[in-house]
Order: C-alpha cells, then sequence, then structure tokens
C-alpha cells in the first residue's frame, strides 16, 4: 500500500497555516493554533481517527476566531484529498456513534466526490470559551467541501456545548477512519460508475 500522506502551506492577508496528514498514522498530533478550542478539537479528531496531524496555523485572532477556523477546514480538506488519492481499494462509507457524558453524536461520511454537509445541531451555548459555536459548522462545510465528500453530522441529544461538539469530532475521526480503511474485498474504485 502506498502512503497516503499530504501536505499544505497556505498563507493569506488573514492566516498562515502548514499541514500534514498521514492517513494511516497511529494518532500522533502536533497542533500549534491561535484558536486554543480547535487545537483542542484537532487533537481529539487526530487521536480517535489513528491519524497523524501536524498544524500551525496563526491568523487575525484580535478580529475573531472565523478565519482561522474555516482556513485550517480549507486546509485539512486539500490535504485529506491529497493524501486519499485515488481511492482504490477502500470501504468509502463509515458511520460512528460517540457519547460523551450527557451528549450523543454521529456521523456518516461516504468519500463519494460529491461534496455535501448535512449538519443537524444545535448548542445550548453560542460560545465555549472564547469560541464561537457557530464556527463548528463553518469549519464542517469547507472541511467537507474541500475534500469532497458528503457528510452527515447529527447531535442526538446534549447539555453540555462542550461536550457535544467533542463527541462531534471524535465521531468525525472515527466515521473516516472506517471509512478510508482499505478493504481487499474491494477491486479497484468502490463505485458502480468506476471512479468516484
Amino acid at each position: 500500500m502506498s502512503q497516503r500522506t499530504g501536505s499544505i502551506e497556505r498563507n493569506t492577508s488573514e492566516t498562515q497555516i502548514r499541514l500534514t496528514l498521514d492517513i494511516d498514522g497511529e494518532g500522533k498530533s502536533n497542533i500549534s493554533t491561535s484558536v486554543p478550542f480547535m487545537s483542542h478539537m484537532l487533537e481529539a479528531f487526530t487521536k480517535h481517527g489513528h491519524f497523524n496531524l501536524t498544524v500551525q496555523a496563526n491568523g487575525d485572532t484580535e478580529i475573531d476566531d472565523h478565519h482561522t477556523t474555516e482556513d485550517i477546514g480549507i486546509c485539512l480538506g486539500q490535504v485529506w484529498g491529497e493524501a486519499l488519492g485515488d481511492k482504490k481499494g477502500i470501504k468509502r462509507y463509515g458511520n460512528a456513534f460517540v457519547p460523551m457524558d450527557e451528549a450523543l453524536a454521529q456521523v456518516a461520511v461516504d468519500l463519494s466526490n460529491r461534496p455535501h454537509l448535512e449538519f443537524r445541531a444545535e448548542f445550548p451555548r453560542e460560545k465555549v470559551g472564547t469560541f464561537d459555536t457557530e464556527l463548528v459548522h463553518e469549519f464542517l462545510q469547507k472541511f467537507a467541501h474541500e475534500a469532497r465528500m458528503n457528510l452527515h453530522v447529527i447531535v442526538h441529544y446534549g447539555a453540555n456545548t462542550h461536550h457535544m461538539i467533542e463527541a462531534v469530532f471524535k465521531a468525525l475521526a472515527r466515521a473516516l477512519d472506517e471509512a478510508s480503511q482499505i478493504d481487499p474485498r474491494v477491486k479497484g474504485i468502490p463505485s458502480t460508475k468506476g471512479m468516484l
């Protein structure tokens, strides 16, 4: 199996991001961003997906966390697509339920080359610390579109906003880990069309 890795460096007037990903990793992360809550979520994502991820990201957080969070999503999506390669032999679909205390999140994914985000989550609070919770949708939308995946996110219930969001990121990791696994029964591209 070829090594499924990717990297990107993206510099704009708003953000500076360097990111590397190894899909077939060991859950090792080296995350340093100017959005501490996003750093925490990316560490959980890496650990529970068994990926290796390095992110160095700085942005205009004196305005707010929007640009940095959005651009991390863009970069992670582009690198995910690069690392996944031609998708030969992958399972393609993944689904995960993750509970975190009182919260339960579900993520289903299709690595289909048909970008779409379906997001069913209502958070009780508008902020976790200084982080605007509406940015979870922004991050996931950019990630799904840039990675060209069909991504469905459902938070079935919860009371603590931090728990609800963390469950989403852990479920996302586990669903992607399943979908990206090589299945020896899959010959070529997992589609009746012959391509994804």
